[in-house]
């Protein structure tokens, strides 16, 4: 009873993990709004990873205590890693919402937990139980509903622009990194620590030299703050430990958690929640229990198996 209690505790942690990174990346939409048209994409990605390098440095040697020889080691799969997801997937966020609608970016965006689900099948054989499969397209339909506001039609109508092809290709990268970060020895915390100063020495001479002007305010200060910690920081930091825990594909499905997130951080803003967004986050929460929902014996006798091999 009490091993069993025990890894009961360990998913309830890794679940409230996921949740808490997407409602800090909600966070970073709503703040990056605010900030957009007074600091370039460059800049902002560049500022982000420099302030939270050592932020996640110091975390790193609080909670992993890492070999860094050994995680150093991994470096042209941290250099891929810091490419792709903290890097590549910033630019073409914040890009891809410079050149299309909010609808247009998020539609898009709304592909990656099925992404991440069919290329963790495909690539690293990590079999998705039914009930996740049928969670997943649970999650699917309420993420639509919300962007879509009730007219799922206009999924079929929207056109796509150039903004869509960059959120498609931050779609994309996002993707890579979710499924190559399982295969990674380095602890996650150090991980991530290890990709952001990558980052950041990748970034800095390039932001300097072609940035642009930046007209922050006070208030816009602020906002790039919380970027560089709560999305940076925390999220990076506990989506790595949930990917390492649960696999790509069931953590995947968190990502549907973020229009929400962002529609309940609007309410809090001052902005009214339509009975849409109620119904299509009660449909996303459902999707998120089904797709998370513990695997029978059997299925955890086959995935221990699975990560004993990998």
């Amino acid at each position: 009873m009490s091993r069993r209690y025990a890894e009961g505790m360990v998913s309830w942690r890794v679940y409230l993990f996921l949740v808490l990174a997407n409602l800090f990346w909600a966070g970073n939409y709503v703040v990056g709004h605010l900030v957009a048209g007074r600091i370039s994409p460059l800049q902002l990605t560049s500022i982000r990873w420099a302030v939270a390098a050592p932020l996640l440095i110091a975390l790193a040697m609080l909670i992993d205590r890492p070999d860094w020889r050994a995680a150093l080691r991994e470096w042209p799969m941290h250099l891929l890693q810091a490419c792709l997801g903290l890097i590549a997937f910033c630019l073409f966020s914040y890009e891809a919402l410079t050149h299309t609608t909010a609808l247009n970016a998020a539609l898009v965006g709304a592909t990656n937990p099925a992404l991440i689900a069919v290329v963790a099948a495909l690539v690293i054989r990590q079999r998705m139980r039914p009930a996740a499969s049928t969670g997943l397209a649970i999650s699917l339909l309420g993420v639509l509903l919300i962007l879509t506001d009730g007219q799922l039609l206009q999924v079929f109508t929207t056109d796509y622009n150039v903004g869509g092809l960059f959120m498609l290709g931050a779609v994309a990268v996002w993707t890579a990194y979710t499924v190559i970060g399982r295969s990674l020895q380095t602890p996650p915390v150090a991980s991530a620590a290890v990709q952001a100063v990558m980052a950041a020495v990748l970034l800095a001479p390039v932001s300097l030299s072609i940035g642009g002007p930046m007209t922050l305010d006070s208030a816009g200060w602020w906002g790039v703050a919380y970027i560089c910690v709560f999305p940076s920081v925390l999220s990076l930091m506990l989506w790595n430990i949930s990917v390492k825990k649960i696999g790509a594909a069931r953590a995947g499905v968190y990502l549907n958690l973020m229009p929400v997130f962002t529609a309940l951080l609007a309410l809090a803003m001052g902005s009214p929640i339509t009975l849409v967004q109620l119904i299509g986050g009660a449909l996303v929460i459902a999707g998120v229990w089904l797709t998370s929902r513990p695997a029978r014996s059997a299925d955890l006798i086959d995935t221990a198996g699975r990560s004993a091999v990998r």
